[in-house]
């Protein structure tokens, strides 16, 4: 295990970081669309309002969270038969309506939190670390951090001498500032985790330049759906972590061929309600590959937005448009430079391509991808065709390759075609 996880801590990470602003679950869906489009994690933490005045303690303050918003929720939501039928309705329904309970996905630490312990929390699928600001904090590593609250004391040096370091109301001033601001934190993502990883890659090494395959990191156990198959499965399908399912075309010899996805990061700045009728209108292979306007396979109906609920239509996280025909394109996905029918493989498919990665990327190529596209996962093509569909990594995969000890790396002697034969099984 690299020692840069155990010589940094959480502090480290959230130095920069602006304070929480929380979202509470009394809010509507059409507030929340315009939170999630203007959030960089693609989705937002809901909260109870507190229920009394004065400082609350942290056991308070985690029991307050309900769960996380994104923007797959809301289209699925939206894709209801009422909500269709109302949509002026629908966007004013309260997100506690909305959001799955879920308090596991975010746990308050302490910013003297050892990097480690914060990793292995994400490996679980805590999605969210909630950390309180204090205006001591400096963003100092693990041997400095005898500084804040005491903490590693113990194995470092005795309070006498570090005390000599430190002017004398240095621990007095500390205590009293946080306790004046303990009731501020701020959010950290496994997206900001992951960027402090990349930045460390040399300290990493081998881990980087390893592949994926061989690291264990290619998760099998991914969720798919036909293209073939009306695009509201997905919504049964849908997995916590990551919020995606892969529209495959199966093929005689059982292998899955990817033509795209219906995930929460290609439905982060949508439109919203146009995505919400094509999931519940069309198959999943033309909800992602996109239904043209002069497709003679299925004739689509005027979808016209009335003035009312035109006003409260948002496109790319809360801006209103003007009421106009539905188009395939208006959800958000494709590109305008391409004018073939559905059902054509040599479609363009612009935005709607799945991000895909072979067995063979190295687990840092694969790192860099995710955070140069924001995405929360990429899924895993065999190292001959880029279309054979073989498992997805996402951001707990990542964390639990960078964590492992050299000794557990799948030998190199092994080819990646048995190790992408023993994934497939």
């Amino acid at each position: 295990m690299a020692s840069v996880f155990l010589y940094h801590v959480v502090g480290d990470l959230t130095v920069g970081k602006p304070e929480i602003v929380e979202f509470h679950e009394s809010e509507t869906v059409e507030t929340a669309i315009r939170a999630i489009g203007e959030s960089p994690e693609g989705s937002i933490p809901i909260w109870k309002k507190r229920s009394h005045v004065g400082i609350e303690n942290s056991e308070m303050r985690q029991q307050r969270f309900v769960g996380i918003l994104n923007s797959f929720d809301i289209v699925a939501f939206l894709a209801k038969n009422q909500c269709l039928e109302d949509q002026d309705k629908a966007l004013k329904t309260p997100v506690s309506d909305v959001v799955v309970p879920n308090n596991s996905l975010l746990r308050l630490v302490d910013p003297a939190t050892r990097l480690i312990d914060a990793l292995d929390m994400m490996k679980q699928g805590v999605k969210r670390l909630l950390v309180p600001k204090s205006v001591v904090w400096k963003g100092m590593s693990k041997r400095f951090s005898v500084i804040y609250y005491g903490k590693w004391l113990k194995n470092s040096e005795t309070p006498s001498s570090s005390s000599n370091n430190l002017p004398a109301n240095m621990n007095r001033n500390s205590s009293s500032s946080s306790a004046a601001i303990r009731d501020k934190f701020c959010c950290l993502s496994r997206e900001d985790v992951l960027r402090f990883i990349i930045g460390c890659l040399g300290a990493l090494a081998p881990l980087p330049l390893t592949s994926i395959a061989a690291l264990g990191a290619i998760n099998s156990n991914y969720s798919y759906i036909e293209s073939s198959s009306p695009a509201i499965e997905a919504t049964q399908k849908l997995p916590q972590d990551p919020t995606a399912v892969a529209v495959i075309e199966s093929t005689p010899d059982g292998q899955r061929k990817i033509i795209g996805e219906i995930s929460s990061c290609r439905l982060w700045k949508c439109d919203y309600l146009a995505a919400a009728w094509a999931l519940a209108n069309l198959s999943s292979g033309q909800f992602v590959m996109g239904v043209e306007d002069n497709v003679t396979t299925r004739t689509l109906p005027d979808f016209s937005i009335n003035s009312a609920a035109g006003e409260n239509n948002l496109v790319n996280g809360g801006s209103p448009r003007k009421p106009k025909k539905f188009s395939s394109r208006s959800i958000g996905f494709f590109s305008n430079s391409a004018s073939h029918s559905f059902g054509s493989r040599s479609m363009y498919r612009g935005r709607s391509a799945p991000l895909t990665c072979k067995v063979t990327s190295s687990l840092a190529a694969v790192m860099a991808q995710m955070l140069s596209h924001r995405a929360t996962h990429i899924w895993v093509t065999e190292d001959e065709n880029d279309e054979v569909l073989v498992g997805v990594v996402g951001y707990a995969d990542i964390m639990a390759a960078v964590t492992k000890p050299p000794t557990s790396f799948v030998s190199a002697n092994r080819s990646t075609e048995a190790i992408g034969n023993e994934i497939q099984s």
